[in-house]
């Protein structure tokens, strides 16, 4: 039952061949016997009693397509009812007395809440080690990572401990995870789906997204999550449509765009093969591969790390002890209460990150730094709709190599932001971007580990590249494949 797709499930939840309840209880036995550190808060009293309601729901008829549909929330989504810690001690025992707009969205659509999923303290980190509940293993390879930060995600598609997951992506990090752990993972436009709920950490480019085995999965999970909401000021007022409306589109005569910084010094032989096998694939399915330029690629590194700590060190001053989250039990006065507290509070790369960004955004700096910063941002944005004249999407890859073993850059920050280095330069233009599992690299010791397929489209082009990644998983089973730590 855990090898079906979304899909699948739901056409049995539809027929009545499975109950709800069931279904539920399978998956929670499941995280129950997993040593993956993929889950931090499960609560079998509330999951049964929602899988209790969607069978009613399915009974009269009033069912969506997610009716009864397990689904496992990144803990950056606040829950009511549920812990919402964003992977930080300052918030480790937190109950949030509301939900976020996109899981009120989901439980509108009859899903079933399995937990909350472990990730980087307030999603900073491209491993989840920074987790303060510490780091999820990889299911291909205990010893490796799983990316970060919806690592936790990542994790519990792969390792089949539920069928769809929430991720959020700041600079990489629904795509990455996705890629490490094999799985598909999409990033829509930045302003598609509501921040209301969604724990900051850079506001400018904090986006959610679904996880799932399949692009037609990722889907379904993104009609439901994706539409205007008017408690979050940088929500896209546009029509609702159906983002599965074009899987079945032939790829004949589509223009897939290669960009040459790519492919040069630092991408690992073993994950160029897979990329370059895949566009193979696509060229057999109709499409025309064009060579296209991202000239500020490399520049997205810096600009990204003045921007996105800027705006968290600025989001993160709330965290001070007065209102909620921790407080430090012994302080001489109000100020000595805020040094102790966020100094007991926030994670090493958290503290790294607000230093950063308070000094980028102080006087004499801000214009030097900050501004320049935003300057680039829109030059990379630039480069990217100069390529679109070429091309209708853009494929590379999504890491430079597989992934790592767990502790290996952990002694060094800079070691980590460079394997975003292709993420990082969509989510500062605000463009939509997935994963998808089109092959193997191997580890430095151990057993194969996943290679992902990046695919970047144009603004509210989100049909067109699950349409895209649909057609090559119709033709290839990378995305099948089971990891040995399911």
């Amino acid at each position: 039952m855990h090898n079906k797709t979304l899909t699948e499930l739901s056409a049995l939840l539809q027929s009545r061949q499975i109950s709800a309840t069931e279904l539920a209880k399978h998956f929670l036995d499941r995280i129950s016997k997993s040593d993956l550190n993929a889950f931090l808060h499960v609560d079998e009293a509330l999951t049964l009693q929602q899988a209790t309601e969607a069978e009613g729901r399915l009974a009269s008829g009033q069912a969506t397509p997610l009716t009864g549909i397990p689904i496992a929330h990144k803990d950056i989504f606040v829950t009511r009812g549920w812990r919402s810690t964003a992977g930080s001690k300052m918030l480790a025992d937190y109950i949030s007395p509301f939900d976020a707009t996109v899981v009120e969205r989901f439980n509108a659509a009859g899903t079933v809440t399995l937990g909350k999923l472990n990730c980087d303290e307030f999603a900073m980190g491209s491993s989840n080690e920074n987790s303060h509940f510490g780091p999820v293993k990889n299911p291909w390879d205990k010893a490796a990572i799983p990316g970060g930060s919806s690592g936790g995600s990542a994790a519990a598609i792969a390792a089949r401990l539920a069928p769809a997951a929430t991720a959020t992506d700041t600079g990489g990090s629904i795509r990455q995870p996705a890629a490490l752990c094999g799985v598909t993972g999409i990033k829509p436009t930045y302003g598609r789906v509501s921040r209301f709920g969604m724990i900051a950490f850079a506001s400018s480019l904090d986006q959610g997204g679904p996880m799932a085995q399949t692009a037609q999965d990722c889907a379904f999970l993104l009609n439901a999550m994706a539409g205007f909401d008017e408690r979050d000021s940088t929500s896209l007022d546009r029509p609702a449509e159906d983002f599965g409306r074009d899987l079945n589109q032939s790829l004949q005569g589509l223009k897939i765009g290669v960009p040459r910084e790519y492919f040069g010094e630092g991408l690992a032989a073993d994950v160029e093969q897979a990329i370059r096998a895949a566009l193979k694939e696509y060229e057999k399915l109709g499409a025309t591969l064009v060579d296209v330029s991202l000239p500020k690629t490399a520049l997205s590194i810096p600009t990204y790390y003045v921007i996105a700590p800027a705006e968290a060190s600025s989001n993160l001053s709330r965290f001070d002890g007065v209102r909620y989250g921790h407080r430090a039990k012994e302080y001489k006065d109000l100020a000595d209460m805020y040094c102790k507290t966020r100094a007991e509070g926030f994670g090493e790369e958290v503290k790294r990150r607000i230093l950063v960004g308070a000094y980028v955004l102080s006087h004499g700096y801000y214009d030097a730094y900050y501004l320049q910063a935003q300057r680039i941002r829109r030059l990379i944005a630039n480069d990217f709709q100069q390529a679109f004249k070429q091309c209708d999407v853009i494929m590379g890859p999504v890491a430079p190599t597989v992934a790592w073993d767990l502790g290996d850059k952990a002694d060094d920050p800079v070691a980590n932001y460079l394997a975003d280095i292709f993420t990082l330069s969509t989510s500062l233009a605000g463009l939509p971007g997935m994963s998808i599992p089109c092959g193997f690299g191997q580890g430095e010791k151990n057993g194969k580990r996943p290679v992902g397929l990046q695919i970047i489209g144009n603004y509210f082009n989100e049909a067109k590249l699950l349409n895209v990644a649909h057609q090559y998983q119709q033709a290839t089973d990378w995305h099948r494949q089971e990891p040995p730590h399911a």
